[in-house]
C-alpha cells in the first residue's frame, strides 16, 4: 500500500534541503528522501578516510577526450545535507554576466518576459542569506598573510569573502569532513533539522530512488529502496527531483520520459567550473591545514574577457588527499620527492584556482544503468585553464615560494545537466523548473543551472530552489489541492 504526500523531494543538498524544509515551514506535507546517511556534528571528526567513506561519493571522473586529456575528479557530498554538508560555505550572487550566459544558452526569461536576472533571484538570495547568516570572513590566518602581498603586486588584490559560517567557526580546517561545531550552515542543520524536529518534515536517509513514477504524462510518486533493501512506493502530488547535477539525470533516465527533444538533453550540457590545488613550499610553518579555508578571494579575473578564472586562499587537504594528488611539469609525484613534500607538509601554502567553462560535458547512463561522465574542453576553455595556473603558480612564488606544485582537475561545482530555460528546444524544464514533458515533476538542484556560474554555485542554487519552493506552494496548477 503507497503512502501519499504533497511533495517529494528526491536528494537533500543545496536544491533539495531547502525546497524541502521552505515547504515544510509553509505546512505541505512534505517527505525528503536522502541516499547517504544522516549523520550530525555529534559524528563529524576530522578522521579524513572515515569521513570520505561516510560523507562523500566515492570519487568519480570525466574523461576529458576519452581521456586523451586525463580527466576531471568529481567530489560532492552523499549524506543528509548533501555537499553543504562538506564545502566551505562561500556565499556568491550571480554576475550579471552569468545571467546573460543563461539567457543565451536556454532562452531563459523572467516573470516579466524579459532575460532572466538579478530582479528574478535577488528576493530568494535575501532571504536564503537571511537563514544562513551570511557574512564577511575578515579573520586571516597567517597563510593568507604570507600570500596578500604577492596577489596586490600582480595586480589582483585579495577581499574577504561572504560565507554562510557563524561565530562558532573555529578555523579548525575540516569543512570537508563536516563541521564538528555546526558552524558550517548546511542544509542539515538551517533547513532540514527545525522542520524534522518539529515533526513538520519526514526524512528518510539511507533511501535509493530507482524512479520517478510517470502515469499519463504526469509523476505521481517514487519508487525508492531503504537502508533494509525493501523496494516501496509513495504518491505525491508534486515530486522534485534534487539528487545532484550528477544524479538527477540518472534518476530522470530511469524514469520512461518521452523520447522529445527537452527529455534528450537530459545529462547533457553538464559544466564543471573546474578547479584545481596550486600549493608553494615556504620556509616557516603556515599550518594552512588549521584555517577556515576561504577566507579570501582575488576577482579580478573572473570574466572570461579578463582570464575566467577565481582565484580563492587559502587552503591545503588534509594527508591523504594532499599525498595522493601532488603533480609537477612531469606528472605525478613519487618515491623520494613525494615523502619529501609530505613531510613539509605545514609548510606549504594552498591555493584553489576555479575557471569558467562552457558546459561541454555529459552524464551518460547505458542499458544497463552503469554511468559515465565525459568532459571535451574547447581551445578557449584550455587556455583559461592554463593562464589560471600560471598565474596562481606566479603568484606563490612572488611571494617567496621556493617550490611548487598543484593537483590535477577537480570540481565540487558540477552544474547544467536538466537546464531551466524558457525554450523546450535548448532546456529539459521551464522557467519555473517544471519538466516540459513531465507535469507535477520539478528539478530543483544544480542541474537546473543554464550555464556554468562564475562563482561558486551553492548560494545560487539554494536562491532557486528558495524560489522553486514559493512556486509549488503557491500552486498555479491546482497539483496540491
Amino acid at each position: 500500500m503507497s503512502e501519499r504526500f504533497d511533495v517529494v523531494v528526491v536528494g537533500s543538498g543545496a536544491g533539495g534541503g531547502v525546497v524541502a524544509g521552505e515547504l515544510a515551514d509553509r505546512g505541505r506535507r512534505v517527505l525528503l528522501l536522502e541516499l547517504g546517511p544522516h549523520l550530525t556534528a555529534a559524528d563529524f571528526t576530522r578522521w579524513e578516510a572515515k569521513a570520505a567513506h561516510d560523507l562523500w561519493w566515492p570519487i568519480r571522473f570525466a574523461l576529458i577526450d576519452g581521456g586523451a586529456g586525463g580527466a576531471v575528479a568529481l567530489i560532492a557530498g552523499r549524506c543528509v545535507g548533501g555537499s553543504t554538508t562538506i564545502n566551505t560555505k562561500v556565499a556568491l550572487r550571480a554576475h550579471e554576466k552569468d545571467y546573460a550566459k543563461w539567457h543565451e544558452a536556454s532562452g531563459l526569461a523572467g516573470v516579466s518576459g524579459e532575460p532572466f536576472g538579478a530582479a528574478d533571484l535577488d528576493p530568494h538570495y535575501d532571504r536564503v542569506e537571511r537563514r544562513l547568516g551570511v557574512r564577511e570572513r575578515t579573520d586571516w590566518r597567517k597563510s593568507v598573510r604570507t600570500v596578500e602581498p604577492a596577489f596586490r603586486a600582480l595586480g589582483a588584490p585579495l577581499e574577504a569573502v561572504r560565507s554562510y559560517t557563524d561565530a562558532n567557526c573555529m578555523s579548525c580546517g575540516s569543512c570537508l569532513q563536516g563541521c564538528p561545531t555546526n558552524a558550517g550552515k548546511s542544509t542539515m542543520n538551517t533547513y532540514i533539522h527545525d522542520a524534522w524536529a518539529a515533526g513538520r518534515l519526514e526524512v528518510r536517509a539511507n533511501a535509493f530512488v530507482e524512479r520517478v513514477v510517470v502515469e499519463d504524462g504526469e509523476a505521481t510518486g517514487v519508487e525508492y529502496v531503504d537502508g533494509e533493501g525493501t523496494r516501496r512506493r509513495v504518491d505525491a502530488g508534486v515530486v522534485v527531483a534534487a539528487a545532484g547535477t550528477l544524479n538527477t539525470p540518472q534518476l530522470l533516465s530511469r524514469s520512461a520520459l518521452p523520447g522529445t527533444p527537452s527529455s534528450r538533453l537530459v545529462g547533457r550540457n553538464l559544466g564543471f567550473h573546474p578547479a584545481r590545488l596550486v600549493y608553494g613550499l615556504f620556509d616557516e610553518p603556515q599550518d594552512n591545514h588549521m584555517v577556515y579555508p576561504i577566507t579570501a578571494h582575488a576577482m579580478r579575473h573572473q570574466h572570461d574577457e579578463d582570464g575566467g578564472f577565481v582565484v580563492e586562499a587559502t587552503t591545503i587537504q588534509d594527508p591523504i588527499g594532499f599525498a595522493t594528488t601532488l603533480e609537477d611539469e612531469n606528472g605525478p609525484l613519487y618515491g623520494r620527492a613525494l615523502v619529501e613534500a609530505v613531510r613539509a607538509f605545514r609548510r606549504w601554502v594552498g591555493l584553489l584556482v576555479m575557471v569558467n567553462d562552457d558546459n561541454n560535458g555529459s552524464v551518460q547512463v547505458d542499458e544497463y544503468g552503469a554511468e559515465s561522465y565525459t568532459a571535451a574542453f574547447t581551445p578557449p576553455e584550455q587556455e583559461r585553464i592554463g593562464g589560471a595556473l600560471d598565474f596562481t603558480c606566479n603568484v606563490l612564488r612572488e611571494a617567496g615560494a621556493s617550490t611548487v606544485r598543484w593537483t590535477g582537475l577537480l570540481t565540487t561545482h558540477v552544474q547544467g545537466t536538466c537546464r531551466m530555460g524558457s525554450d523546450p528546444e535548448r532546456s529539459v524544464v521551464d522557467a519555473d523548473g517544471q519538466s516540459w514533458d513531465v507535469k507535477r515533476l520539478y528539478v530543483g538542484d544544480g542541474s537546473l543551472v543554464p550555464r556554468t556560474l562564475s562563482v561558486n554555485p551553492s548560494l545560487t542554487i539554494m536562491a532557486l530552489a528558495d524560489r522553486l519552493a514559493a512556486h509549488i506552494d503557491a500552486d498555479p496548477h491546482a497539483y496540491l489541492s
